[in-house]
Protein backbone atom coordinates (compact mmCIF):
# COMPACT_ATOMS: atom_id res chain seq x y z
CA UNK A 1 0.00 0.00 0.00
CA UNK A 2 1.18 3.51 -0.74
CA UNK A 3 2.42 5.60 2.19
CA UNK A 4 1.41 8.85 0.46
CA UNK A 5 -1.85 10.35 1.72
CA UNK A 6 -4.10 11.63 -1.05
CA UNK A 7 -7.30 13.65 -0.70
CA UNK A 8 -8.99 11.80 -3.55
CA UNK A 9 -9.02 8.47 -5.29
CA UNK A 10 -6.74 7.99 -8.29
CA UNK A 11 -8.26 8.45 -11.77
CA UNK A 12 -8.09 4.67 -12.26
CA UNK A 13 -9.99 4.09 -9.01
CA UNK A 14 -12.64 6.61 -10.01
CA UNK A 15 -13.08 5.07 -13.47
CA UNK A 16 -13.36 1.57 -12.00
CA UNK A 17 -15.89 2.80 -9.43
CA UNK A 18 -18.18 4.48 -11.95
CA UNK A 19 -17.93 1.73 -14.59
CA UNK A 20 -18.75 -0.84 -11.94
CA UNK A 21 -21.61 1.27 -10.60
CA UNK A 22 -23.19 1.28 -14.06
CA UNK A 23 -22.57 -2.45 -14.52
CA UNK A 24 -23.95 -3.38 -11.10
CA UNK A 25 -27.08 -1.26 -11.44
CA UNK A 26 -27.67 -2.68 -14.91
CA UNK A 27 -27.12 -6.17 -13.52
CA UNK A 28 -29.63 -5.69 -10.71
CA UNK A 29 -32.32 -4.41 -13.06
CA UNK A 30 -31.58 -7.12 -15.64
CA UNK A 31 -31.89 -9.68 -12.84
CA UNK A 32 -35.28 -8.30 -11.82
CA UNK A 33 -36.37 -8.41 -15.46
CA UNK A 34 -35.18 -11.99 -15.83
CA UNK A 35 -37.17 -13.33 -12.91
CA UNK A 36 -40.29 -11.36 -13.75
CA UNK A 37 -40.86 -12.50 -17.33
CA UNK A 38 -41.14 -15.69 -19.34
CA UNK A 39 -41.38 -13.84 -22.63
CA UNK A 40 -38.71 -14.23 -25.34
CA UNK A 41 -36.77 -11.27 -23.91
CA UNK A 42 -35.99 -13.50 -20.90
CA UNK A 43 -33.33 -15.33 -22.91
CA UNK A 44 -31.82 -12.04 -24.06
CA UNK A 45 -31.61 -10.82 -20.48
CA UNK A 46 -30.00 -14.11 -19.39
CA UNK A 47 -27.45 -13.85 -22.19
CA UNK A 48 -26.47 -10.38 -20.92
CA UNK A 49 -26.62 -11.25 -17.21
CA UNK A 50 -24.05 -14.07 -17.30
CA UNK A 51 -21.11 -12.31 -18.99
CA UNK A 52 -21.86 -9.08 -17.16
CA UNK A 53 -21.63 -10.95 -13.85
CA UNK A 54 -18.22 -12.35 -14.81
CA UNK A 55 -17.09 -8.88 -15.93
CA UNK A 56 -18.12 -7.50 -12.52
CA UNK A 57 -16.18 -10.29 -10.80
CA UNK A 58 -13.03 -9.52 -12.80
CA UNK A 59 -13.41 -5.75 -12.28
CA UNK A 60 -13.93 -6.25 -8.53
CA UNK A 61 -10.71 -8.25 -8.29
CA UNK A 62 -8.85 -5.60 -10.29
CA UNK A 63 -10.35 -2.93 -8.09
CA UNK A 64 -9.19 -4.67 -4.93
CA UNK A 65 -5.68 -4.87 -6.37
CA UNK A 66 -5.73 -1.18 -7.24
CA UNK A 67 -7.04 -0.37 -3.77
CA UNK A 68 -4.23 -2.41 -2.19
CA UNK A 69 -1.70 -0.55 -4.34
CA UNK A 70 -3.00 3.03 -3.94
CA UNK A 71 -5.04 2.91 -0.75
CA UNK A 72 -7.94 5.23 -0.07
CA UNK A 73 -8.17 8.85 1.00
CA UNK A 74 -8.54 9.26 4.74
CA UNK A 75 -11.97 9.95 6.16
CA UNK A 76 -12.42 13.38 7.79
CA UNK A 77 -10.95 13.49 11.29
CA UNK A 78 -14.23 14.74 12.76
CA UNK A 79 -16.35 11.92 11.32
CA UNK A 80 -18.08 10.24 14.29
CA UNK A 81 -16.74 6.77 15.06
CA UNK A 82 -20.04 4.96 14.28
CA UNK A 83 -20.13 6.61 10.83
CA UNK A 84 -16.46 5.77 10.27
CA UNK A 85 -17.11 2.13 11.19
CA UNK A 86 -20.21 2.02 8.97
CA UNK A 87 -18.20 3.42 6.05
CA UNK A 88 -15.42 0.88 6.41
CA UNK A 89 -17.69 -2.11 6.96
CA UNK A 90 -20.14 -1.19 4.20
CA UNK A 91 -17.31 -0.88 1.67
CA UNK A 92 -15.94 -4.32 2.57
CA UNK A 93 -19.44 -5.81 2.36
CA UNK A 94 -19.86 -4.20 -1.08
CA UNK A 95 -16.58 -5.78 -2.21
CA UNK A 96 -17.64 -9.14 -0.77
CA UNK A 97 -20.94 -8.97 -2.66
CA UNK A 98 -19.25 -7.89 -5.90
CA UNK A 99 -17.20 -11.08 -5.69
CA UNK A 100 -19.70 -13.46 -4.06
CA UNK A 101 -22.69 -12.71 -6.28
CA UNK A 102 -21.01 -13.72 -9.57
CA UNK A 103 -19.40 -16.77 -7.94
CA UNK A 104 -22.73 -17.88 -6.47
CA UNK A 105 -24.41 -17.33 -9.84
CA UNK A 106 -21.70 -19.32 -11.61
CA UNK A 107 -21.99 -22.08 -9.02
CA UNK A 108 -25.77 -22.09 -9.29
CA UNK A 109 -25.61 -22.50 -13.06
CA UNK A 110 -22.93 -25.18 -12.75
CA UNK A 111 -25.09 -27.16 -10.33
CA UNK A 112 -27.88 -27.17 -12.95
CA UNK A 113 -25.48 -27.84 -15.85
CA UNK A 114 -26.37 -24.53 -17.49
CA UNK A 115 -23.36 -23.13 -19.33
CA UNK A 116 -21.94 -19.73 -18.50
CA UNK A 117 -21.49 -18.31 -21.99
CA UNK A 118 -19.27 -15.24 -22.13
CA UNK A 119 -19.76 -14.83 -25.86
CA UNK A 120 -20.19 -17.11 -28.87
CA UNK A 121 -18.10 -20.23 -28.39
CA UNK A 122 -16.56 -19.21 -25.05
CA UNK A 123 -18.01 -21.07 -22.07
CA UNK A 124 -16.70 -21.12 -18.52
CA UNK A 125 -16.18 -24.55 -16.96
CA UNK A 126 -18.55 -25.85 -14.31
CA UNK A 127 -17.30 -25.18 -10.80
CA UNK A 128 -19.77 -27.41 -8.94
CA UNK A 129 -21.25 -30.87 -9.51
CA UNK A 130 -24.75 -31.42 -10.83
CA UNK A 131 -27.20 -31.13 -7.92
CA UNK A 132 -30.80 -29.97 -7.89
CA UNK A 133 -30.71 -29.20 -4.17
CA UNK A 134 -27.46 -27.22 -4.46
CA UNK A 135 -28.86 -25.32 -7.44
CA UNK A 136 -31.97 -24.40 -5.42
CA UNK A 137 -29.94 -23.33 -2.37
CA UNK A 138 -27.63 -21.19 -4.50
CA UNK A 139 -30.56 -19.68 -6.40
CA UNK A 140 -32.16 -18.67 -3.10
CA UNK A 141 -28.87 -17.26 -1.82
CA UNK A 142 -28.30 -15.34 -5.09
CA UNK A 143 -31.77 -13.82 -4.91
CA UNK A 144 -31.53 -12.91 -1.21
CA UNK A 145 -28.06 -11.40 -1.59
CA UNK A 146 -29.25 -9.39 -4.59
CA UNK A 147 -31.82 -7.74 -2.32
CA UNK A 148 -29.14 -7.07 0.31
CA UNK A 149 -26.86 -5.69 -2.42
CA UNK A 150 -29.60 -3.37 -3.69
CA UNK A 151 -30.32 -2.11 -0.15
CA UNK A 152 -26.61 -1.53 0.49
CA UNK A 153 -26.30 0.38 -2.78
CA UNK A 154 -29.19 2.63 -1.70
CA UNK A 155 -27.45 3.17 1.64
CA UNK A 156 -24.18 3.93 -0.17
CA UNK A 157 -25.95 6.47 -2.38
CA UNK A 158 -27.62 8.07 0.66
CA UNK A 159 -24.26 8.32 2.44
CA UNK A 160 -22.65 9.87 -0.65
CA UNK A 161 -25.40 12.49 -0.84
CA UNK A 162 -25.11 13.11 2.92
CA UNK A 163 -21.39 13.81 2.52
CA UNK A 164 -21.96 15.96 -0.57
CA UNK A 165 -24.94 18.01 0.58
CA UNK A 166 -24.93 18.00 4.39
CA UNK A 167 -21.41 17.48 5.71
CA UNK A 168 -19.62 18.92 2.66
CA UNK A 169 -16.49 17.27 3.94
CA UNK A 170 -14.79 16.20 0.69
CA UNK A 171 -15.72 12.51 0.91
CA UNK A 172 -18.03 12.75 -2.11
CA UNK A 173 -15.54 14.78 -4.16
CA UNK A 174 -12.81 12.21 -3.45
CA UNK A 175 -14.68 9.82 -5.77
CA UNK A 176 -16.76 12.16 -7.92
CA UNK A 177 -13.99 14.61 -8.76
CA UNK A 178 -14.14 18.34 -8.50
CA UNK A 179 -12.47 20.50 -5.93
CA UNK A 180 -12.80 19.09 -2.45
CA UNK A 181 -13.35 21.54 0.38
CA UNK A 182 -10.38 22.10 2.64
CA UNK A 183 -10.69 19.63 5.48
CA UNK A 184 -8.29 18.62 8.17
CA UNK A 185 -7.34 15.02 8.61
CA UNK A 186 -6.27 13.47 11.85
CA UNK A 187 -2.50 13.48 12.31
CA UNK A 188 -0.75 10.15 11.81
CA UNK A 189 -0.34 8.27 15.05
Amino acid sequence: MSDVIHDRFTPLQRVLHWVMAICILAMLFIGVGMVSTVMPKHLTLVSIHKPLGIAILVLALVRLGVRARYGTPPLPYDLPEPMRLAAVLSHWVLYALMIAMPLIGWGMLSAARYPVVLFDGVHLPSILPLSDSLHTALWNAHRALALVFFALILLHLAAALFHALVRRDGVFQAMAGGSPPKVQIAPAE
